[in-house]
């Protein structure tokens, strides 16, 4: 039963290669979202890093506990009231993602950073550190030699020189796992697939090529993000499915129409279905300027008066004029930058008239303020 049915699907396969070629613009569905379960984990550790040149945590409680912890492991007990000197040791926090079906003896790369007062990890070694998934259950264990890309100098008078950041560096390889995290797609009724972006047209798009490729209607959108797909059970079966699954090309939906505007940078971003209705627009800059020219008034010889200051103001008002834009029916975006070229408008500006648009219905789309 499992060859028949490995055959039926590459069998399948093959027909869809061969008879359906790719429409424009299609993508893989593998690059519009990932099957439920079938995703990383993130772990986190606390940890020591040793052997640093004096830039470490000095005095700080959890350095301290954390190298007595350390040393215990060895059969040492430091004497009751003395604390070691740690200015060549820091606490740190250790991250990584833990790959889908990552196996026990596989390696990750682990990310290392400074917790306390530590001035640089640069030369650290971190010692042995338990890696915890959310569950609070150990996955990795990590240790090794930093690669720290920053440097920090100080000097004796408090100066400071930094390049990038030295409390954070990388261990490439630096953790090993210890068991894997069970995905639970193979048992599970159903699969899932979850589209990156909610879009109900590209959802029922995926559920329809899923159901011509192998011609029946196994697939079901469910929502704007989830598909559901009828699959047999067992892990061997269900991965020859989702590896044909993520390899069929879909064309996406084409994206709704939006303005996003970054009102701290001015930054400014329209997508190519924005169309814009019959308007006209106007853009006027006016400059009042305020100029104080201030005299000094003399009193007469012999008259007893005081010297005073006698205020003086000039104030100007001038409006530079700019030409009217007559927006036509459906213009598009090279329209609309053409005509926000031409009347000189600052990116300031360009808010101004995007949302005075948008207030007077002449854009029909999503403006976003960020």
């Amino acid at each position: 039963m499992i060859h028949r049915l490995a055959s039926g699907l590459l069998t399948a396969m093959a027909a869809m290669t061969l008879a359906l070629p790719a429409p424009a613009h299609a993508e893989r569905i593998k690059d519009l979202g990932t099957f439920q379960g079938v995703r990383p984990n993130q772990l986190t550790g606390y940890g020591i890093v040793v052997g640093l040149a004096g830039t470490g945590d000095d005095n700080l409680d959890y350095s301290t506990q954390g190298v007595k912890g350390a040393v215990s492991r060895f059969g040492l007990q430091l004497p009751q009231g003395i604390n070691p000197a740690l200015k060549n040791a820091a606490a740190v926090l250790v991250t990584a993602d833990l790959p889908a079906f990552a196996k026990p003896g596989q390696r990750l790369d682990v990310t290392v950073s400074a917790l306390g007062k530590a001035k640089s990890l640069r030369g650290g070694t971190l010692i042995l550190t338990p890696l915890r998934g959310a569950d609070g259950q150990i996955y990795a264990m990590s240790q090794g030699n930093l690669a720290v890309g920053g440097l920090g100098v100080s000097g004796a008078d408090g100066s400071q020189v930094s390049v990038n950041i030295p409390t954070a560096g990388r261990i490439p390889s630096g953790a090993t796992v210890e068991q894997a995290v069970a995905t639970g797609f193979d048992t599970a009724p159903t699969l899932t697939f979850n589209l990156q972006e909610a879009d109900l047209t590209t959802a029922l798009r995926v559920a329809d090529a899923i159901n011509q490729t192998f011609g029946d209607r196994r697939a079901r959108a469910m929502d704007a993000v989830s598909i559901v797909v009828d699959a047999q059970p067992g892990a061997e079966q269900r991965i020859t499915m989702m590896g044909l699954i993520e390899n069929i090309e879909v064309k996406p939906a084409d994206a709704p129409a939006k303005v996003i505007v970054n009102a701290r940078t001015g930054t400014v971003v329209i997508n190519g279905a924005v169309r814009i209705a019959p308007a006209a627009v106007a853009h006027g800059k006016l400059t009042v300027t305020v100029s104080e020219s201030p005299t000094v008034v003399q009193p007469a010889p012999f008259s007893r008066g005081e010297t005073a200051i006698e205020p003086s103001s000039s104030i100007s008002v001038s409006q530079e004029k700019k030409p009217m834009i007559n927006f036509k029916g459906g213009a598009s975006l090279a329209d609309i930058v053409k005509a926000i070229n031409a009347i000189g408008a600052s990116p300031a500006d360009l808010v101004a008239i995007l949302e005075a648009m948008k207030q007077a219905g002449a854009m029909k789309a999503d403006l976003v303020i960020l």
